[in-house]
């Protein structure tokens, strides 16, 4: 089948959202399938003639949005209308409510295609990086989402925890729990030792790791204050951070101005081997986030054989079982977090191999290959009876959108240069 995805942010970015898309799509295509990406540019972006953007649509984008990292998408087809056509795609997939997201609802509705949404984020939890952020803007965030999904054919949950919440939230469509899966073989056998020595931590250390985007929502504040109070008791703990993101200065000030520059260890994002060495070389993943809807990352750094201790949150829970592949603590206290590493610290070596060998069955649970299997067996349903979007639906959700006004306007970047953006029109079926 051929298979398009809208998506608001994709590689060179590292997030969750972008890694999922470009999993899903790889393992389409080793089945045979062929898979369209719709994303916005960043300013890595390569060419339309470099072998990884080949079956990449890129939409131009304003930059660094609101001085995040984040690259907004001009929502206009335009020029997508012609690769479309080409392409001749069976069913759309969307991964945003917003944004990309109304033009996957754009030609699912004119072209009449199955729409499938993955619902991916808390969106509530990000609307700092939008001015005027408000409650209300909050609450209205959360209804367009929820509205949104009720105009899909199918919803992808990443896990059980966020199909509950959307039924709560008032989901109507069938719900389906598709985690992002990961390639076992990228995680493992990695060299530990080598990364050590490459960023300086000695053999002997008790290394703590974090990988992911260095963001407010991802709850490093707490993370990092947790972990440098146990560094100030324990002087062989050493403490790694892969990736990159807003507060990466203000991480490095932290740990500095506790005289502990010299054991804190941010290489900035690593990807391949470097990335896997990097896992192989932790003694544990710290992880404090409570905004996800899967713990995609933990799964990778179980892949590893690498144990984990986080706070229990929707997605984490789905992946840590308490004393089992790590720890999962049901609140959120430093005393609680510190207590966890100290009792990782003290464990004997034979029981940390224990932990080791149970994370590595558990990622075996969220292979992608099993995930992305699951996921084709789910859209074939959609592809044997006619589809439409319900006319109503849309309407409603249109006029519920379309009383955030400035606001909307705003998350969508939808400026005086948006016109330049592109060289071919829109069709009137985009326009509606």
């Amino acid at each position: 089948m051929n298979i398009v995805m809208l998506t608001n942010t994709f590689l060179p970015h590292v997030g969750g959202v972008a890694r999922s898309v470009a999993a899903f799509s790889e393992e389409y295509r080793k089945r045979g399938h062929q898979v369209l990406i719709v994303a916005p540019e960043f300013p890595q972006t390569g060419s339309e003639t470099d072998e990884d953007e080949q079956d990449v649509v890129r939409i131009s984008a304003i930059q660094n949005f609101n001085g995040s990292d984040f690259s907004v998408a001009l929502p206009f087809a335009g020029h997508l209308n012609e690769k479309l056509n080409e392409f001749r795609p069976d069913i759309v997939h969307s991964h945003h409510p917003f944004l990309l997201g109304m033009t996957a609802l754009r030609i699912a509705r004119s072209r009449q295609l199955p729409l499938v949404f993955t619902h991916h984020t808390l969106y509530e939890r990000y609307t700092h990086y939008v001015p005027a952020d408000s409650q209300a803007l909050k609450r209205f965030v959360i209804e367009l989402a929820t509205r949104y999904a009720n105009l899909a054919g199918l919803v992808f949950a990443p896990s059980l925890s966020i199909a509950k919440l959307l039924h709560e939230r008032g989901v109507k469509t069938s719900i389906a729990e598709v985690p992002t899966g990961v390639q076992l073989e990228n995680f493992r056998g990695g060299d530990g030792p080598r990364a050590r020595a490459r960023f300086g931590i000695p053999e002997s250390a008790l290394l703590l790791g974090h990988l992911g985007r260095l963001a407010p929502e991802k709850n490093l504040e707490f993370l990092a204050g947790a972990v440098a109070e146990f560094m100030q008791e324990n002087t062989n703990a050493h403490f790694l951070i892969v990736g990159s993101g807003p507060i990466t200065e203000q991480l490095t000030r932290q740990f500095a101005a506790l005289g502990l520059a010299n054991r804190l260890h941010m290489p900035g994002t690593l990807q391949g081997e470097a990335q896997r060495n990097a896992y192989a070389a932790m003694d544990a993943f710290v992880f404090a986030s409570t905004s996800e809807t899967q713990g995609m990352v933990l799964t990778e750094a179980m892949a590893a054989g690498v144990p984990v201790i986080a706070l229990d949150a929707n997605g984490t829970r789905e992946v840590v079982r308490d004393g089992k592949n790590g720890r999962l603590l049901p609140r959120q206290h430093s005393s609680d977090f510190i207590g966890a590493l100290q009792w990782l610290r003290d464990l004997p070596l034979p029981e940390r191999r224990k932990l080791r060998e149970q994370a590595l069955r558990t990622a075996e649970d969220f292979s992608m290959e099993s995930c992305a299997e699951r996921a084709l067996q789910l859209y074939r349903p959609l592809l044997e009876r006619p589809w439409s979007l319900d006319d109503s639906l849309y309407a409603q959700w249109m006029r519920l959108r379309n009383l955030i006004g400035a606001q909307w306007e705003i998350i969508e970047g939808v400026t005086g240069a948006a016109g330049a953006a592109f060289t071919h029109t829109q069709t009137p079926s985009e326009r509606q």
